[in-house]
């Protein structure tokens, strides 16, 4: 995007929060004065948005502690696209988008790692790689609503340092009458099918069920949900830029991969609540969620090497053109380009069930016990192919023009026609393949990652009142035992052409270095004309992987020693005074209190060491015990009415990325220091040293401090204003040295003089502050004037700010991941007689992106800012019609067409990522009955 767009965005987005504070708000004194004491003792009766609304400000009203919520407009029908859409738009809450969809929450500045997520208030699994829920995993149309925590509470069991997030499914005793609900809505991308075994459309349906018998004594909770999601991005991914000789020192585009996507995510979900409360003094209810999906991921591109200095081979000839330092135009000559058809396939399962009992003993006197179990299981194939004109460079060599747009992305035009079967062909274009000890005909990758995570967790809570009208109200204590094992499990693939006769792929056993393509595998052409190519073969990957291609075992050190599971035993303790009263004529609710929480952590893997070509793997096990006190206090005091201050204080804790809790290390010898002693560690004179994770990591721990002032007005809507301050300690540092024992590898090992060495690994070795404020409208121009009855509009403004340094750099303060300085959200919407439209607008400054980088690493990178644009109108047949019940809605996302981009070194000009998903529209109809 352009400085010139860039600075349009921004000034719409400061323009809409002036709007909303410096127009709407004054006019709230006025509306208040001028509404009839009368009418707002009247029950006024909406649906819908207005509706959502509502229950989501009374949520955050009674809450004693600080909260934002989403709620449903219905049953089904939760008010955006996807759970993860719904949370971007509270307030100081971000998404990073993933394959064109909402996925990485960011709350107050602190990504997804800083965050819990809990299912009716229980910890959940997830099928990611670490701790941070994947939303798609959750059916939106299973919830009633959703809570996000911003402040924690004594009996919040696992909560967030940025905050928790509750998902809570629908209660059937709480609902008036028997209810049934179907759900059809088509959708399309804007993007047309970019691959030939792709589409752009797509479908969701869903069924509900709800009803209630025996005098309302039991009551079921029914859904089922299915879904088939499509997406298209336009990829350009730029390797980097070194400064090259060649171009006199300027800065050059290394090389770039432009690729054309295709995804398609299929979930089937069902869900079963059973309540039971045969009297008042016992209530049941049994929660069952699971859900199934698999997405299928298609992608075609070409690997471009450009920089002599990275050892491409290829010449930039002279007239080249260079701005700033950087190169902006050139030719280039003995280009040899990697073309590439790949298919990744996630297949995926989620299931949690969950008991919650409550006795009533007497009558302020309550035990509850509550059982869950959470699992969830992954498996990835990720395939990719490779052909060219020739193995290592030994083909027919390409001239290519590059020139820059100012998108930041350039533009490539080829000479050769990469959709020629008779000049391409299976092979290893550029001789990257290589075992570890010898050269292997890499002509396509395999990886087949799995991953498994259970959770089980036992609680039960004891609470009551104290006599008479103190303000120290009740009490409650609690314990809550967990048990959570993921266990990660990798296997890869070296793919070389079939014949020959080598055996594992490698070129000095004879293996096949070129064949030709199988008329079989071609299924047309793909082209990639967004950034200058005309196109390129389009390949079935799973039919050369059958049919063309033989598999070897990747045997690298790196790949043996990645196998590892992480257990966490968790046992918390909790006890809190509740406050319920007045003082000096003010209500007072809130809470004292404090955990205990005792852990008991672990993790077996493997040790690995590569040397004269030998690999040698150890069993390896390590873990941690210790113990967190974690008090917290909220309080909020009814200062006039309806207007609320609410404080709160606590020490909070998240624990680290499971895959930086893995025992797993990579450890190399050096025989010079053989007989070195234990003193000598400290100075580097160390027999052994490796890399790896850290199984004795501790969770990074908060120091919390929030206020907030809350008003709510009595025809509805409500405005609020907060402040936070976090001070950080134990941050994790990814790459600080410390002292390891390699016992397990010194066995065998003669005139050793200590087993300890120095690894590079996660440690608790940072610290800082993060700290913010936010403001919030919500706001039906009812309050205004009848004539504007059904209008309305929400946002909100927050500011974050954060310096954080690590040991081993701590001159340098570093970017929270995920952290926008600015966010901004607004909406306007009209509701009234059935009818419903809604535009809404979302901002986020820069902010460091987590990506997939070399072999699905996660790594980051600074993303743009981004505003993003949707819209729906809808109508609702009113009671009286023949159609009464029957709803339709027409719902698009990204209006503006943002694409998600990336840079490095903090420079806006050296773009990595580019990618382009669309407009998305969505055509849905309901009925209920």
């Amino acid at each position: 995007m352009s400085n010139r767009n860039l600075r349009v965005e921004r000034l719409c987005a400061s323009a809409t929060a002036i709007a909303l504070t410096a127009f709407v708000l004054p006019a709230v004194a006025m509306a208040q004065q001028a509404a009839p004491a009368a009418a707002a003792d009247q029950a006024i009766v909406v649906t819908g948005i207005r509706a959502s609304l509502d229950a989501s400000a009374a949520i955050k009203r009674r809450n004693p502690v600080i909260v934002e919520s989403i709620s449903a407009e219905d049953i089904g029908k939760l008010p955006d696209v996807s759970i993860a859409d719904s949370l971007a738009r509270l307030p100081g809450v971000t998404a990073q988008r993933l394959e064109g969809r909402d996925q990485r929450l960011s709350i107050r500045g602190l990504g997804p790692d800083f965050g819990t997520t809990l299912l009716n208030g229980r910890e959940q699994v997830t099928v990611g790689d670490n701790r941070g829920v994947e939303y798609d995993q959750y059916p939106s149309e299973f919830f009633k609503n959703v809570v996000v925590y911003k402040a924690a509470n004594p009996s919040l069991v696992a909560a967030g340092i940025s905050g928790t997030v509750d998902l809570r499914m629908l209660r059937p005793l709480a609902q008036n009458k028997r209810v049934m609900a179907v759900q059809l809505r088509g959708q399309m991308n804007g993007i047309s099918a970019l691959n030939p075994d792709s589409t752009n459309k797509g479908f969701r349906a869903s069924a509900a069920y709800v009803d209630k018998f025996d005098n309302d004594t039991w009551g079921i909770a029914i859904g089922i949900s299915a879904a088939h999601a499509p997406s298209q991005n336009e990829r350009y991914n730029a390797w980097g830029f070194p400064n090259d000789s060649a171009a006199g020192g300027a800065m050059l585009l290394g090389g770039a991969k432009p690729y054309v996507q295709s995804n398609m995510l299929k979930r089937y979900g069902g869900v079963v609540t059973v309540e039971w409360q045969p009297s008042d003094k016992f209530h049941s209810t049994f929660d069952l969620l699971y859900s199934k999906f698999k997405e299928t991921q298609h992608l075609r591109g070409i690997e471009f090497p450009l920089a002599a200095a990275w050892g491409s081979g290829a010449t930039l000839q002279p007239g080249y053109t260079t701005s700033n330092g950087m190169v902006t135009s050139g030719t280039f000559t003995g280009v040899h380009a990697v073309q590439r058809n790949d298919l990744n396939e996630r297949d995926a399962n989620n299931l949690s069930l969950g008991w919650n009992g409550v006795l009533t003993l007497d009558h302020d006197m309550h035990l509850t016990l509550d059982a869950s179990y959470s699992h969830a299981k992954r498996t990835d194939f990720l395939l990719e192919t490779y052909t060219g004109t020739g193995y290592n460079s030994a083909g027919a060599s390409d001239t290519v023009k590059i020139s820059a747009n100012p998108n930041g992305t350039y533009s490539i035009v080829p000479t050769l026609d990469y959709a020629s079967t008779t000049q391409f062909g299976i092979t290893d274009p550029r001789g990257w393949g290589y075992n570890g000890t010898s050269a292997v005909v890499q002509a396509g990758f395999l990886n087949r990652p799995s991953f498994k995570d259970d959770l089980a967790s036992l609680r039960a809570s004891l609470d009551g009142k104290f006599a008479g009208n103190n303000v120290v109200s009740g009490w409650e204590v609690g314990a809550n035992f967990s048990r959570r094992k993921k266990t990660s499990a990798f296997k890869s693939y070296f793919l070389c052409p079939k014949g020959g006769t080598g055996s594992n792929c490698t070129v000095a056993s004879g293996s096949t270095t070129f064949t030709s393509i199988p008329s079989a595998a071609v299924i047309g052409s793909v082209p990639l004309a967004y950034l200058g190519v005309p196109k390129m073969l389009a390949l079935d990957p799973m039919y050369l992987y059958n049919n063309a291609l033989t598999s070897s075992y990747d045997n690298r050190p790196v790949s043996l020693v990645r196998d590892n599971s992480v257990t966490e035993n968790v046992l918390t303790g909790y006890a809190m005074l509740k406050l319920d009263g007045e003082v000096s004529g003010k209500k007072v609710t809130g809470a004292l209190g404090v955990q205990v929480v005792h852990t008991d952590q672990s993790s077996d893997g493997s040790i690995s060491n590569f040397s004269n070509g030998v690999v040698s793997i150890v069993p390896a096990t390590g873990g941690a015990k210790f113990t967190n006190v974690l008090p917290s206090f909220n309080l909020s005091v009814e200062v006039a009415r309806n207007s609320f201050i609410k404080l709160a204080a606590s020490q909070t804790m998240v624990r680290p990325r499971m895959d930086q809790e893995r025992v797993n290390q990579e450890y190399s010898t050096n025989p010079t220091y053989l007989s070195a002693s234990a003193a000598d560690v400290a100075a580097g004179k160390t027999y052994f040293s490796g890399t790896g994770g850290n199984p004795r990591l501790r969770p990074y721990q908060s120091t919390n401090f929030d206020i907030s002032g809350e008003h709510y007005f009595r025809k509805g809507g409500y405005v609020s204003v907060a402040a936070y301050y976090k001070k950080l300690t134990d941050y994790i540092d990814p790459s600080q040295s410390f002292v390891y024992d390699f016992a397990s590898a010194a066995k065998g090992v003669t005139g050793i003089g200590t087993t300890l060495g120095l690894v590079s690994a996660p440690a608790n070795a940072g610290s800082g502050n993060l700290k913010g404020a936010e403001g919030t409208v919500q706001l039906p121009f009812g309050l205004f004037a009848p004539a504007l009855d059904g209008f309305g509009v929400y946002g909100s403004l927050s500011y974050t700010d954060s310096t954080i340094r690590l040991a081993s750099n701590p001159g340098k303060a570093i970017t929270l991941p995920g952290l926008s300085d600015w966010v901004q959200n607004a909406a306007v919407y009209y509701e009234k007689s059935g009818f419903q439209a809604r535009l809404s607008y979302r901002f986020r400054s820069t902010f460091l992106a987590e990506v997939s980088g070399l072999s699905a690493n996660p790594t980051y990178r600074q993303a743009k800012s981004e505003g993003i644009v949707d819209a729906q109108i809808g109508y609702e047949f009113q009671p009286g019609s023949k159609l009464a019940g029957l709803a339709v809605m027409f719902q698009a996302k990204n209006l503006t067409d943002r694409p998600f981009i990336t840079y490095q070194n903090y420079d806006p000009r050296q773009v990595i990522d580019y990618q382009r998903y669309g407009r998305d529209y969505y055509l849905s109809l309901s009925y209920k009955f």
